[in-house]
């Protein structure tokens, strides 16, 4: 058993039926969840959060980096301090596997150009790992963004320098009060630009990003298809693993391929059309490479 979850011949099948699926599909449609990061090494508790917050956990008793996101700091320099270092070592600090890396090699190795990424990441690892860009529709906003907390208008700004001059500058869990944000426009506090209510900032590029996929979707609707779903769980079903269903149930020549260690399923309805592998990301994509050379 590669992982543990799955006997070694189911599981050698699927990887038989993945790559049979790939080679025959005309395109691919990707959707990566946060399951893609962790495979990726971007975990967001246990050793790797406790090596870079422990300050945070020993203060303020926060026990991950997802949950810290939530905190009610009493101060902007507080806040920014958390903020600035969870999106240094999630957004520029390069991922300690190269998952992403590999998936675009396999898409290039074997000449599949027509594809396209719909991911609910926030980390930027598409873009950071060479795919391109105008085949990328990231829905829930980017570490690299920031936006005004109102917000007074549907912008967003790049926030790479201030990032690390703040987590160069931060002392005892607070950032100096000179480098703490705030909107260009009309002075308010900045936020991170990641969807968590109403606030969030749909910018011209996101809805550039969106368009292109309803096109891509258009396109390829009664293609032969392959909806791979990369570590996709129960959070927000409704952006990719409902639609991937969906859209598998409607197409005939459609395959529903999905990766994800502890939570691989599909309905019976598409059952047949299904490959899920209840593995580790990283590994599944390795044993599939070999299986295309």
């Amino acid at each position: 058993m590669p992982d543990g979850t799955m006997p070694d011949s189911e599981h050698a099948a699927a990887i038989e039926r993945f790559a049979k699926a790939w080679r025959e599909a005309d395109c691919v449609l990707v959707g990566a969840g946060s399951g893609l990061s962790t495979s990726a090494g971007y975990t967001y508790s246990g050793e790797r959060f406790d090596r870079l917050f422990s300050d945070f956990k020993e203060r303020y008793g926060i026990a991950d980096m997802y949950s810290g996101g939530f905190y009610p700091f009493d101060t902007l320099e507080e806040y920014w301090a958390w903020w600035s270092r969870a999106i240094y070592y999630n957004r520029y600090v390069p991922a300690p596997k190269p998952v992403h890396h590999m998936l675009l090699n396999m898409l290039r190795s074997t000449g599949k150009d027509e594809y396209f990424v719909l991911t609910t990441n926030v980390d930027h690892c598409f873009q950071k790992a060479g795919f391109d860009k105008s085949r990328l529709f990231y829905t829930q906003g980017d570490y690299g963004l920031w936006q005004c907390s109102l917000p007074c208008a549907q912008i967003t700004y790049d926030n790479e320098r201030a990032v690390r001059e703040m987590v160069a500058e931060q002392s005892d869990m607070r950032v100096p009060s000179d480098l703490v944000p705030h909107c260009p426009r009309c002075g308010r506090p900045m936020m991170p630009n990641l969807r968590c209510d109403a606030s969030f900032v749909e910018d011209d590029g996101w809805h550039a990003a969106a368009r292109r996929y309803g096109d891509f979707l258009a396109k390829h609707g009664n293609s032969r298809i392959l909806l791979l779903e990369l570590g996709v769980g129960g959070n927000t079903p409704a952006i990719i693993k409902y639609p991937f269903w969906r859209l598998t149930g409607e197409n005939p020549n459609a395959t529903y391929a999905c990766l994800n260690l502890g939570e691989a399923a599909a309905p019976a309805q598409i059952h047949n059309r299904s490959i899920c592998v209840n593995a580790d990301i990283f590994a599944t994509l390795g044993e599939l490479a070999v299986a295309l050379r």
